[in-house]
Formats: C-alpha cells, sequence, structure tokens
C-alpha cells in the first residue's frame, strides 16, 4: 500500500497546497465540531400547544414551521 505522504509527494507544487489546504479545512472543521455545544433555548418554546396536539402532531408542525410552512 503507498503511503499518503508519497503520493503527495508525486503531486506538483500547486496540487501539493491544494492538498495541505483540504487537510487543515478537515481539520478546523474537526475541531469546531468538537466545540459546538447544545443549545436548550427553545426548551419549552411550544408548551402553548401542548393541549392542542399530541407530541407527534406537535414534532410534525415544529419541523413545517422551521422549514417556512406557514400554521394553520
Amino acid at each position: 500500500m503507498i503511503r499518503v505522504e508519497d503520493m503527495i509527494r508525486e503531486l506538483p507544487g500547486e496540487l501539493q497546497d491544494e492538498v495541505r489546504d483540504f487537510v487543515q479545512f478537515l481539520l478546523d472543521r474537526r475541531v469546531r465540531r468538537k466545540q459546538a455545544k447544545l443549545r436548550l433555548s427553545w426548551a419549552g418554546g411550544l408548551t402553548e400547544f401542548r393541549e392542542q396536539y399530541t407530541a407527534l402532531e406537535l414534532q410534525k408542525r415544529a419541523l413545517g414551521w422551521w422549514a417556512g410552512e406557514v400554521p394553520r
């Protein structure tokens, strides 16, 4: 099996730069994902509909609202 480093060395300089940029992008994205924290600021935001809808109906309606559908 050919090592990644050996394959990169065979590329012309500008393509080596692209590989380096892509690897940096992947590393940055990984760090951002580790730093992302779940926010629960929306918790309780649908309590006013508790008596009108079941949990499943609320879930479907909420998905529709987030997609930009007009509530009925």
